[in-house]
Order: C-alpha cells, then structure tokens, then sequence
C-alpha cells in the first residue's frame, strides 16, 4: 500500500482515544478567549507568544505551563467550551468513543468548585455525538489525603464518573503512593487506570498493577526493559495507552523514528494510540497516527490492530465494544 493511502486509512478509520487530558486540549486561542472573559491575567502577550512557550525539555516543564493555562477555567461554561472544543476535533478525527481524564484538583485549588468541573465537562459530553466517560484523575505530586479528599467530594456525581486514574508528575511519586484512594474507588465500583512507565521504571508499572490493581497502563512505554514485565502485560492483555507526540515532545524518545511502537505492537502488547495534551505536543489523535506512520515501519495490518485494540481495552459494555469492532473490520475489508 502507497505511504498516502495508509495514511488515509489511520485517519479515516473509527478509533477510540483512552488517554486525552481535557485541560490538556485548551488551545492558546481558547486560553486568551477565557482570559478576556474573566479578566484573568496572563504572562504572555499574544496567542503567539504563548504557543512558542510549549517548548518543553522533560514532563516537569510542560506541567508548570499545563497549570498556568488552567487558571483561566473559573465557570461552567468555560469547562463545557473547553470540552466540547475537544470533542468537535476529536468527531472530525473518527473517534467513536472518549475516554476523558481531567483534573479537579487543579480547578479546587483555585476556589472552583468541584461541581462546576464536573458539570461543564458532562454538559458538553451530554450534548456531542461522541460517546464519552469521565475518569477523575488524581495529581501524584499531592498527598494521598488530598486525593481521598477529592474522591469524596467527587461523590455526589459518582453516576458521572466511569474511572479514576493517576497523573502529573511520575518520577519521586511512585504508584503505591496512592494504594488507599484507588483502593477506596475500587470498593466503590470505578475502574482503575495509571500513568507509570513513561518517564518513570518498569517497577512504577508493576505496582500500578500489583498495589493499584489498574485496569490500563497510561503511556507504560518503558516496559520493553523488563521482558518478564512484557510476558506478564501480554498475558494479562493489559492495555497500553500510547501517546506518540507527547513521548517525543517530552523527550521520552529524541525523535518518532526511534520510538517503540512497532517493537510494542509486534511484542503482542495491547498498545493503543492517543493524543495526551493534544494543544501542548502538537496535535489530536489523527495527528499523531500520522506522525507515527510516517516515521515508522507500520503497516495496515498495525492500523487495524490499533484500532481494535482502542474498543477493545475501552471500558464500555461488551454489545457497544462487538458493534465498534465490528466497524472496525468492515472498515478494513471494504478498503482493501
């Protein structure tokens, strides 16, 4: 198959994304448009100036810059733009289904209320064609109490959420950090997901597993150090959430030639291909299909793979996930 038609074929075929930071999407026009409404300060003088600071030499870097965008999310309707902005993108991209992290904590810290975050952010779900679920990320650089604290306030919307996850800063805040808060959502019903393996040691993703007992491994790139790991990952069929833009864009890998999604895929591990931080590393999850066909030895039997496996690691009911891979097939074979 022609390098073009492949490319045609990442893009145009239905995918889920099961690893997209909502606040992570805030693009820099939106942030000075936020701004402007509520008479928030900024440090930067222009869109321009602001996009040429995503310019980011490890994860810490990008986060100082992730946090300061936020401060212009105070109301509701700043949470439904910014959501549903994302999912216009995310529709136009073939997403069938989202599985969206956000960050209450980043918003409670500032005085909003964590119903306001919640409630914005499911408005815009409620109205958009995509299919979507909620998973309330914890940020690990805070103390477990004050990610308990935001699992019990986050309570009175527990029919809102699908999941709870782990995100911000990896290395120092290993996952057995928090083995009392996903232990608390697990009794509570919610899946379980967790960044580990991204800029920090297969041991993060092993007691992700063993301590958090996660359902998915956020980015989880760093196992292919560990060979009994993969052997477990691929037994397991545990999902990896893939973020190929981000990984570069953070310096996990120097370029997209030398990252390890072919070694990943061809190890039989459940690997998926996601956004992350789209508006800060460069693009939405059609972008970086792309940028990793085209720097990689990928093929189309790689791009139904990553398809399948998007639905297939997903947390939805089983009737919806046969109906998506059933598209997914039908896809492939009326483009053959």
């Amino acid at each position: 198959m022609q390098d073009q038609q492949l490319l045609q074929l990442v893009t145009g075929m239905p995918k889920a994304e099961l690893h997209i930071h909502i606040e992570g999407s805030l693009e820099p026009e939106l942030i000075f448009a936020l701004a402007q409404r509520n008479g928030v300060a900024l440090a930067y003088d222009s869109v321009e100036t602001l996009r040429a600071a995503y310019a980011f030499s490890d994860l810490q870097s990008f986060l100082d810059i992730y946090y300061a965008g936020a401060s212009v999310l105070l109301t509701e309707q700043d949470f439904y733009d910014m959501t549903a902005a994302y999912l216009q993108r995310a529709a136009a991209d073939n997403v069938r289904h989202a599985e969206i992290f956000f960050d209450p904590q980043t918003h409670t810290a500032r005085g909003v209320p964590i119903a306001t975050v919640i409630d914005g952010i499911a408005r815009a779900c409620d109205d958009s064609p995509v299919s979507t679920g909620l998973i309330l990320c914890f940020l690990r650089h805070l103390p477990e109490e004050d990610a308990i604290a935001t699992l019990e306030a986050a309570l009175p919307h527990r029919a809102r959420l699908l999941g709870v996850g782990l995100d911000s800063s990896e290395v120092g805040n290993p996952p057995e950090k928090f083995a009392r808060v996903f232990a608390r959502a697990r009794d509570l019903g919610l899946h379980l997901v967790a960044h580990a393996g991204e800029e920090g040691p297969p041991a993060y993703i092993e007691s992700a597993l063993d301590v958090l007992h996660v359902e998915r491994i956020d980015h989880g790139v760093a196992c292919l150090d560990d060979p009994a790991l993969v052997a477990r990952l691929v037994r397991e069929r545990m999902a990896l959430t893939v973020c190929p833009l981000s990984n570069v864009k953070l310096r996990v890998f120097g370029e997209m030639e030398g990252h390890n999604l072919r070694e990943l895929l061809d190890a039989n591990l459940v690997a998926t291909v996601n956004s992350d931080d789209p508006a800060y590393f460069g693009g939405y999850i059609n972008a970086n299909f792309i940028a990793a066909f085209k720097a990689l030895p990928l093929t189309r039997t790689h791009a139904r793979t990553l398809a399948r496996n998007s639905f297939s690691a997903s947390f939805v009911d089983d009737e919806r996930k046969r109906a998506w891979l059933d598209e997914v097939d039908a896809f492939f074979e009326k483009a053959a």
